[in-house]
């Protein structure tokens, strides 16, 4: 083992498999990886807003896979791990970045909104943890998956209903599998991230009443992407070995408030 502890960090070797990779987080936490020596697998819907990204990585000497993949459409995956596998190899670091969100109150929630909530932000990340888990095990290797939660799992508010229950049920996942899963070596792990502007929330955060809002919450600012970089290579190297089951809140303390 090296003494530097720096070095444990590194994902040289590693393949990273990252849903919802055209904006946001998962193009930061691509970014990343990739800095960190991993090759990278860019998957979205919208693989035309990928192109930028990947000749950024690829100029700096990573190894990119673009894969076109709606995360619903579950008769897709095995084709998708399959072109990582021909073009980087094996995936063994899972991100389950991708998602959406509806605010509404409760009793103005339609069924279908709720049926696409849920099966956007836990179906979809469920297949992906089988379809990598089934190669992981079946090869041998050991892996990390980490699903993107939310502090809206941890605690939740009006209008949030939906949203808050989806990704509740993708941390009881994540806890489960850690559980069925450590015997193979695999690590099963979420970040709950609180406030950070996307694309699913820039609007808001641009205006008035969001400003106003970023202004009560304990940390009193949005948090910057960049902070999320840390315990994403975390829970995703050897650093991180012994974590497991962890679902880990970066929102500035935010869930401390939170009933």
């Amino acid at each position: 083992m090296s003494t530097d502890p720096v070095t444990r960090f590194r994902l040289e070797g590693r393949t990273a498999f990252i849903t919802g990779a055209s904006s946001g987080i998962g193009a930061a936490l691509a970014e990343a990886f990739a800095g960190a020596g991993a090759s990278v697998a860019l998957v979205a819907r919208r693989v035309e807003r990928l192109d930028a990204l990947a000749q950024a990585l690829r100029a700096n000497g990573t190894r990119v896979s673009i894969v076109a993949l709606d995360v619903n459409d579950t008769a897709a995956l095995p084709r998708a791990f399959d072109q990582v596998e021909r073009e980087l190899g094996l995936a063994d670091i899972i991100i389950n970045n991708a998602g959406v969100a509806r605010p509404a109150l409760f009793l103005k929630t339609t069924r279908e909104s709720v049926q696409e909530t849920m099966a956007t932000n836990f179906m979809a990340a469920w297949d992906i943890c089988a379809e990598s888990a089934r190669r992981l095990v079946a090869a041998g290797r050991p892996g990390s998956i980490i699903n993107i939660a939310s502090v809206l799992a941890l605690g939740t508010g009006p209008g949030y209903s939906a949203y808050s229950a989806s990704k509740g049920a993708l941390v009881q996942l994540t806890r489960s599998l850690a559980l069925e899963f450590v015997r193979h070596g695999i690590r099963v792990n979420a970040l709950a991230p609180g406030w950070f502007v996307t694309e699913m929330n820039e609007q808001y955060f641009a205006s008035e009443a969001g400003q106003a809002y970023l202004k009560r919450i304990p940390p009193g600012r949005a948090g910057r992407l960049e902070e999320l970089v840390g315990p994403a290579l975390l829970l995703a190297s050897d650093a991180g070995s012994y974590v497991n089951g962890v679902v880990l809140p970066v929102d500035g303390g935010h869930h401390a408030g939170l009933i």
